[in-house]
């Protein structure tokens, strides 16, 4: 029954509703005629229609055909510092093929520990020790707000001596490899709305992470970094809510790239997020 129906059945006008919610008409109707998802709206909203209309916000929100991407792992605190701490050389090692850079994961790992590794360039380490940092921020940092300020600083220190600068929107036009696509110079008050609206809207966890991903790759939010960023983000988002880690298989890889440059071209990233959730979350079977 979608949200439509719920108003026939208990006889309210949208007028009333907007009333009773205290939630702007134009909204209301928006939602009850099709115009806007549940899905998109901020929780504060959810929560007032739920309220209204005398269900719960998950009743309201499988009425809409609930999220499509459903939290495949609920784990608790130290299960996901475990898993955290189980995968995370493996993560950074995504980071680094994200990037085609040319290091394998044993010298990832070995380097990781840190041990010297013949045949690696002074870059590949670089960017392997940078990515260690921003997962070390991460697992200190749990509990705080995923936000900008946040996203920047785990810029700071991926593209830390790597890029023209680091932890700073960009402010200069840029390429991408493989694509006609030209991304925006960002616009600090536009990104801060975008990332308020994916990060704090009622959904999963795991549909939040997806979104906030493609969010920062396909607008290359900073000058260099982006996808590292984006991963990091992600798994913020998902280890803070027991959800488990986003981390891209070498065997993905190529199938990966493929679906970004489809994204890069279309503006559409569904098929990569579905992509993304069938084969690169990881957590523990319990």
């Amino acid at each position: 029954m979608d949200l439509k129906a719920y108003i026939e059945e208990n006889n309210i006008s949208i007028a009333s509703l907007s009333k009773e919610t205290g939630l702007p008409y134009t909204t209301v109707s928006e939602l009850v005629n099709g115009k806007k998802s549940l899905g998109k709206c901020s929780a504060e909203t959810v929560y007032r229609l739920a309220k209204g209309l005398q269900t719960t916000v998950e009743g309201l929100l499988l009425s809409e055909g609930g999220s499509t991407f459903s939290d495949r792992f609920s784990l608790d605190r130290k299960q996901s510092l475990f898993l955290s701490k189980k995968l995370w050389d493996e993560n950074v090692y995504c980071g680094m093929k994200m990037e085609n850079r040319n290091v394998t994961f044993p010298q990832t790992k070995t380097i990781l520990e840190g041990v010297n590794v013949s045949g690696v360039s002074l870059d590949d380490i670089t960017a392997i020790m940078n990515m260690r940092d921003a997962w070390k921020y991460i697992l200190q940092s749990l509990d705080e707000k995923l936000d900008l300020s946040y996203i920047c600083k785990l810029n700071s220190f991926i593209a830390r001596n790597e890029a023209l600068e680091w932890g700073v929107l960009r402010y200069g036009s840029i390429g991408i490899s493989g694509t006609d696509y030209k991304p925006p110079v960002p616009i600090k008050e536009s990104v801060e709305s975008d990332i308020r609206r994916i990060v704090c809207t009622y959904d999963t966890a795991t549909s939040r992470a997806l979104e906030l991903f493609c969010y920062i790759t396909y607008n290359q939010l900073f000058w260099d970094g982006n996808k590292r960023t984006a991963l990091t983000a992600a798994n913020k988002l998902l280890v803070s809510n027991g959800c488990g880690i986003l981390t891209i298989k070498d065997r993905d890889m190529e199938s990966f790239n493929a679906l970004l440059r489809t994204m890069y071209d279309t503006g559409i990233n569904t098929d990569l997020k579905h992509f993304l959730y069938s084969n690169a979350i990881q957590g523990l079977e319990l």
